[in-house]
């Protein structure tokens, strides 16, 4: 059944966007009986992860809040959306009537005006034209003229109050993601590493007697650790680096980046830090998390006439790299990999993960990003999280890798794993890297398409004889955007700090990492 009514919208979906007023706006009534009766019979057996199913329905725009409400409303409740949100989705779907009663009133009053046009061109080829009627006629197109642009104002504003609602919508959620309230509901996918083997392998006093410090304390016994300094020059939440810990993380930069672009094949791409506001439209940051965001004084700098922002991420100008772009499906996947800076206001935090480098304004994350087609989406995304965990393994930090339920999944995101590493400081997993596959959620915004490859011709369609007919091309359509950290470097740092402190102070070096210390194996004061 669901099958079904996802075929028949597919045939009868159109995007409540201004280019699709000049659709057909009938709605099917098969797929409205489908849906009806698909959704009256709902039941707890034919639900998966407490949600409806998505089936083939991966996409959200306002066509498919309209055609199937039900569906969104329980994806919205298995994120623990708030009722604003929920109000939201409801108000799309209710809007509907009025516009296809705009939309009517508008196309009847421009067959109006066309009709009165026409009659006005037949009376003045007249020469015994009644001038009276003349008039009548110029009268009634006028104000049918003045119907249609009143409704067209009014359908105008409404699709603008639509498109709105609709950015503050998250994606649905792939079938996969489990039902939870937050990260301790997460579902474990595996482990790697053993917690006690690497302090075997650097000999740590097995009696106990030996406890693992903060990577804070750590780096200060190196003479790295410059927190208060930089605290004094660009207030709480900033840290400074030097001397051997500075480098350490250097070091770390320099082989993600050479990791990804040599063994994984991306490109390294080298992205502006300042975006305006329609790139972070595109990849959802905007409107919903603007008070995460580092914004820069319209009176110092707006990028083509928009607010500027400082980058929360590299995904934000990675995937921004080809918006507004038709690309062919033949040069899919497009692998991107960029090492930046990364700021983040981190409103509501406030008093969390004050201590180190786990929560900082300001960081340096190696950011993968891949653009796909609709069909090996889902493949991508298992190999860029397996191209993150490959960095832990290589510098050989434990990890977990773990599903986010659907009340920790991020808002642009319809599928995600976080790699968590292991820190004996504190004895937790945390958090390393994030992997999302976001769908078409983020191309649909930034207007980022691909056309398939035109399928091959089959040798019972090729004509005997006479002309060969030109194949079609296929219509565009929107691809799929992936992301991840490969790694965040300041918490694979700290990881490093503390996996491989010794009882003396001194610092092991990762055997991956010494040839870009020149050779150093380890770190002392």
């Amino acid at each position: 059944m669901i099958a079904a009514y996802a075929a028949t919208l597919a045939r009868t979906a159109v995007s409540f966007t201004p280019n699709s007023l000049r659709h057909n706006v009938a709605i099917n009534s098969r797929a409205a009986a489908i849906r009806t009766q698909l959704f009256s019979s709902t039941s707890e057996e034919t639900l998966v992860n407490g949600r409806i199913p998505i089936g083939s329905l991966t996409s959200l725009d306002s066509r498919a809040i309209i055609d199937n409400l039900e569906l969104v409303l329980t994806h919205l409740k298995s994120r623990r959306a708030s009722d604003e949100t929920l109000e939201a989705a409801k108000k799309i779907e209710a809007r509907n009537d009025e516009r296809v009663s705009l939309i009517q009133t508008r196309d009847a009053a421009l067959q109006q005006r066309n009709e009165q046009s026409k009659a006005i061109g037949m009376l003045m080829r007249n020469p015994d034209r009644d001038e009276a009627e003349v008039e009548k006629a110029k009268s009634l197109s006028q104000a049918a003229a003045d119907e249609a642009s009143a409704a067209e104002e009014k359908l105008a504003a409404l699709e603008e109050e639509v498109s709105s609602l609709l950015a503050g919508i998250p994606n649905l959620l792939d079938d996969n993601v489990p039902d939870g309230n937050d990260d301790t509901e997460n579902e474990e996918v595996e482990k790697w590493g053993e917690i006690g083997d690497l302090a075997k392998k650097l000999g740590w006093p097995e009696d106990g007697s030996f406890e693992p410090k903060w990577h804070d304390d750590v780096a200060s016994g190196l003479n790295g650790w410059q927190a208060e300094n930089a605290v004094a020059i660009s207030g709480a939440r900033f840290v400074a680096l030097s001397g051997h810990v500075a480098r350490l993380e250097r070091a770390i930069s320099s082989f993600f980046l050479d990791m990804h672009v040599n063994q994984h094949g991306y490109t390294e791409v080298s992205v502006p830090y300042v975006v305006g506001r329609s790139a972070l439209e595109g990849t959802s940051q905007l409107p919903k998390f603007e008070e995460d965001l580092f914004r820069i004084a319209k009176d110092s700098h707006q990028c083509n006439g928009e607010d500027a922002f400082l980058i929360p991420t590299a995904e934000v100008p990675l995937t921004n790299m080809h918006r507004e772009s038709i690309l062919d499906e033949s040069d899919l996947p497009i692998s991107y990999v960029a090492l930046t800076p990364c700021f983040r206001a981190e409103a509501g935090s406030y008093g969390r993960d004050t201590r180190g480098l786990i929560r900082t304004h300001q960081f340096s994350k190696v950011e993968m990003v891949k653009i796909t087609s609709a069909e090996t989406s889902m493949d991508q995304h298992e190999e860029l999280t397996r191209h993150a965990q490959a960095c832990l393994e290589a510098l050989e930090l434990p990890y977990r890798k773990v599903r986010l339920c659907s009340g920790d999944i991020g808002f642009s995101a319809r599928h995600c794993y976080d790699l968590e590493v292991w820190l004996p400081g504190s004895g937790e997993y945390r958090e390393i890297s994030s992997c999302s596959n976001t769908g078409d959620f983020q191309a649909r915004r930034m207007g980022l398409r691909y056309r398939p490859s035109p399928p091959k011709e089959a040798e019972e369609d090729k004509p005997k004889g006479g002309k060969k007919k030109k194949a079609k091309k296929p219509k565009p359509v929107f691809c799929h955007t992936i992301n991840g950290s490969g790694l965040a470097v300041g918490r694979t740092l700290l990881a490093v700090l503390e996996n491989y402190q010794m009882p003396d102070g001194s610092v092991v070096v990762p055997e991956v990492l010494r040839p870009y210390l020149g050779g150093a194996e380890v770190l002392k004061a």
